[in-house]
């Protein structure tokens, strides 16, 4: 190699971690004190990415398919392959069959699950997946809390029991999202007499600035009363565009604009963000 060629490589290499340089710089300082949730548009099915403002980023369901990875791409430095915590709500396969590919290009740390016993093609993939990453298996139990860091912190709300035999969608993984004086509820598949059963341990405790309305829109979920204690101020459907379903459910349409709670849709809107400095949510 002659000596121009060793000069434009090394000038390249030297180009090159500037560039990268210059880009966590600017990533760093846009994360600075805030905290962004975005719901990823990944079909019917359920996905969440939590970044927090230390920067330790979650993420909530994987959705039905690889499209997960798609739109991870669309919110994470390319360079970044490791997410800190996986939480599967339940084992259904539209929440949790994307996540045997993020175990495959992603290094995490700490995967939280209700202990739901079912034995799906999905569920046994992920579990699976779960042994090969050697990740830390935790179950998910009301009033564990996952530290954030700088304020930010997840506190599970429900299971409050041993799950391994119960319905997967009752089974659901109930969190609550809190910032400062944010909060975001995040509901899994969880039906209305769980979403009332939580209002009964402690409603006043629920209210939060954005609800993902429970199992896509489905009229099973986002009851009167639990959508009364939270209160949003914002309310996402995560669903596909041609679900045979009919997610959402006319009523719970209508529900939300009785409450003059602004609805959001990953079918019309795709991925959805919020950014929260702690003290308000905005959309991104």
């Amino acid at each position: 190699m002659n000596t121009s060629a060793k000069v434009l490589g090394v000038t390249a290499i030297v180009l090159s971690i500037v560039t990268s340089c210059i880009w966590y710089a600017v990533i760093l300082e846009d994360r600075a004190g805030k905290l962004t949730v975005s719901f990823l548009n990944v079909g019917q099915g359920d996905s969440i990415f939590v970044d927090s403002p230390s920067g330790r980023q979650v993420l909530i369901d994987g959705g039905p398919d690889r499209s997960v990875l798609r739109e991870l791409s669309k919110i994470m430095p390319w360079y970044d392959r490791s997410i800190d915590v996986v939480i599967a709500t339940h084992p259904d396969a539209d929440h949790i069959s994307g996540f045997v590919d993020v175990l495959q290009r992603y290094r995490v740390e700490y995967i939280f699950h209700p202990g739901v016993e079912k034995n799906t093609g999905p569920a046994e993939s992920m579990l699976l997946s779960v042994a090969k990453e050697g990740a830390n298996e935790v179950y998910a139990r009301r009033g564990q809390i996952i530290n954030l860091g700088k304020g930010a912190y997840i506190e599970i709300l429900f299971p409050d029991r041993d799950v391994s035999d119960v319905e997967t969608n009752t089974a659901s993984i109930v969190a609550r999202l809190v910032y400062g004086n944010t909060a975001f509820m995040l509901t899994g598949d969880s039906p209305q007499a769980i979403e009332n059963y939580l209002v009964e341990l402690d409603g006043k405790e629920l209210h939060s600035n954005v609800l993902k309305a429970g199992h896509h829109g489905s009229k099973t979920s986002s009851s009167e009363l639990f959508s009364g204690f939270v209160n949003p101020n914002f309310a996402v459907f995560s669903r596909g565009c041609d679900n045979s379903y009919g997610h959402p459910h006319p009523e719970i349409v209508a529900l939300f604009q009785r409450f003059e709670i602004p609805t959001l849709d990953t079918c019309e809107d795709g991925t959805i963000t919020f950014v929260s400095d702690g003290t308000s949510v905005r959309q991104k």
